[in-house]
């Protein structure tokens, strides 16, 4: 099945538009999916001059000219940002824009005029000055969606995918964040979203907090009195987890597990871009509905280059038509 995906061109001051240029202009990828571009028909013609690429694309009369097939259909959004937009910094306008395409995105999903959400690279420091009002957008997504169970950020590296218990928070204030709860949740997110993506029997590995996982208590207890615990808890319904591991040695192992559970962002993030960062993806879990982007972000320092690496769009892009996919099976 032909899904057709929403994308979105996130923060304009950076190299969204560009990467989205490149990423259409590629027919095997318009073969893939049918795709409905969110954008300001400008920056879409931004984005191509500067990828130095074209594709063909039809600019939409209103929703009832939003169906499947042929060229690349645009709906021409403007939003209520003010023109023209400042480059190569965060802004107001920047945050703004990004906010409106990525609500109208989530509005056609949930409408099933799209089955899944592509967005380029975000500036979180630009959507704060919009008035995001959650940590990062993927708390924003699921309280747009209602959503109450466990859900957040995870990352994807070839067949390798990490949840964290913390995400976009400040280091002094993660060890009060660390709890039984919290660990299981990070568990489940892991294992609910491997089992979506294919993996019928994820094997999961957890982090411990401290440095060599406290050393038995001699420097930190997290581990003998939170995350081993949690671990335990999740096996008793059913959750195939192993750990604490020790965090500075657990993706030496990595092809023995499906997913790692990590306790905070830097944790897990350092080594999967160390380990392949043009491949990356982060995967907005525990949603209703896929939506996915490249885990790396606006690279003000090369706006207006030309040479933006699609590698981790490429990669988000085959994630959210795999996951579309799988989503309309089950629905059918």
């Amino acid at each position: 099945m032909k899904p057709c995906l929403a994308v979105v061109l996130g923060d304009p001051a950076g190299i969204g538009p560009e990467l989205v240029a490149k990423l259409l202009a590629r027919p095997e990828n318009r073969e893939k999916a049918n795709i409905l571009l969110v954008a300001d028909r400008a920056e879409v013609e931004e984005g191509m001059r500067i990828a130095g690429q074209r594709f063909d694309y039809r600019v939409s009369e209103g929703e009832m000219d939003f169906r499947p097939g042929g060229d690349v259909l645009l709906e021409d959004f403007k939003g209520s940002s003010m023109r023209p937009f400042q480059r190569a910094v965060s802004s107001v306008d920047g945050g703004r824009y990004s906010l409106e395409t990525l609500e109208r995105a989530v509005g056609l999903t949930r409408a099933g005029v799209t089955d899944g959400i592509l967005f380029a690279p975000l500036n979180k420091n630009s959507m704060h000055q919009a008035g995001l009002p959650h940590e990062d957008e993927s708390q924003w997504f699921a309280a747009m969606l209602g959503v109450k169970g466990p859900h957040g950020e995870l990352n994807v590296l070839d067949n390798l995918w990490t949840s964290r218990v913390t995400s976009h928070v400040a280091l002094k204030d993660v060890p009060a964040l660390i709890t039984r709860e919290r660990v299981i949740a990070g568990i489940e997110l892991a294992h609910q979203t491997l089992v979506a993506a294919g993996v019928d029997q994820p094997r999961i590995a957890v982090c411990g907090l401290n440095p060599h996982n406290g050393e038995n208590g001699s420097f930190g207890r997290e581990e003998i009195d939170v995350i081993g615990p949690a671990v335990e808890a999740a096996k008793g319904r059913g959750l195939p987890a192993v750990g604490p591991f020790p965090a500075d040695t657990i993706f030496l192992r990595a092809k023995e597990f499906d997913g790692i559970v990590t306790m905070y962002h830097d944790q897990g993030q350092i080594a999967m871009k160390l380990m392949g960062f043009s491949r990356g993806v982060t995967v907005h879990g525990g949603l209703p509905i896929p939506i996915a982007t490249p885990a790396h972000g606006t690279a003000f320092d090369i706006y207006g280059q030309g040479k933006a690496n699609l590698g981790a769009t490429q990669a988000a892009f085959d994630i959210v038509v795999a996951q579309s996919q799988s989503r309309s099976r089950k629905a059918a």
